[in-house]
């Protein structure tokens, strides 16, 4: 197979990395301490570790747009701006 199409670059490595990495914790996680415990956030639906790991990981895709398409290619403040957004999101979601 050919992917020199693909940009594999060292941001977009470590960008995969982390999903793959988040996604192995919460599995870890879930093994560990099952269920999760749904609750009811400000949402006002249930939600449990998954669905707000979710809800962070594609609110920040947004924020990451966003940024890019209104200040510019330098998303450092985007990525701390989506830390606090997910952060926020399994606090009160």
């Amino acid at each position: 197979m050919n992917f020199s199409w693909m940009a594999w670059t060292l941001p977009t490595a470590l960008f995969f990395g982390t999903i793959a990495a988040l996604l192995i914790g919460m599995a870890v996680w879930e093994y560990f301490s099952p269920g999760g415990n749904p609750r009811h956030g400000i949402l006002r639906f249930e939600t449990t570790r998954g669905d707000r790991l979710f809800i962070s990981l594609l609110g920040s895709g947004f924020i990451n747009l966003a940024w890019l398409g209104l200040i510019g290619p330098q998303l450092w403040w985007a990525l701390a701006l989506s830390l606090v957004y997910a952060i926020c999101v399994f606090r009160f979601v």
